[in-house]
């Protein structure tokens, strides 16, 4: 077959896929249309700005089981595994009662293979939906169709729970003085 050829069955490939649903240009905004930045911040580190994340939702206030995006612009590198360890860690600290190790792990395991390692100006989305789980985004680009609402629920606590290490950003995600 000539390159021609293949290129042409490329394409209708890809047509007939995208005319099925199998591929969709669908980005994190389709999943919460109306979104508006409820507020936004800083997560430093010993002084150096790590990323700013942004909380996007319907409706003002924040209400607790709709849908929302949280979106981090990162300012420096980092490791997908660290991402993912630092996550866990957070999850594991702010768990009340505790979440036993092999769900933990099985997180974890989740968790590496939906993420991936960032660079200064990246931007990885997670978006929640209630009663199925959470999707992350790489800018435009689904990463993970994650369907374990538990996990969903655990992992957007790391910023919004009353317990998170970062009170002061918590609040301006919030949109609270």
């Amino acid at each position: 077959m000539t390159v021609y050829g293949i290129s042409a069955l490329r394409a209708l490939v890809l047509s007939g896929l995208l005319a099925s649903g199998w591929c969709s240009a669908a980005t994190w905004r389709n999943e919460v249309p109306q979104a508006q930045a409820l507020g936004g911040g800083e997560m430093r580190f010993l002084g150096f700005s790590i990323y700013h994340a942004t909380l996007w939702a319907d409706q003002k206030p924040y209400q607790q089981g709709r849908t929302f995006a949280l979106q981090l612009t990162y300012h420096r590198s980092i490791a997908r595994d660290r991402l993912v360890q630092t996550s866990i860690d957070e999850i594991r600290r702010i768990s009340n009662p505790a979440i036993d190790a092999s769900t933990l792990t099985r997180w974890e395991n989740v968790l590496r293979g939906a993420m991936v390692d960032v660079a200064e100006g990246d931007q990885l989305i997670g978006v929640y939906v209630p009663e199925r789980g959470m999707r992350l985004y790489s800018k435009q680009t689904l990463l993970a169709d994650i369907k374990e609402p538990e996990l969903a629920r655990a992992f957007f606590a790391i910023w919004l729970d009353p317990a998170t290490r970062d009170q002061g950003l918590r609040r301006q995600l919030l949109g609270q003085p």
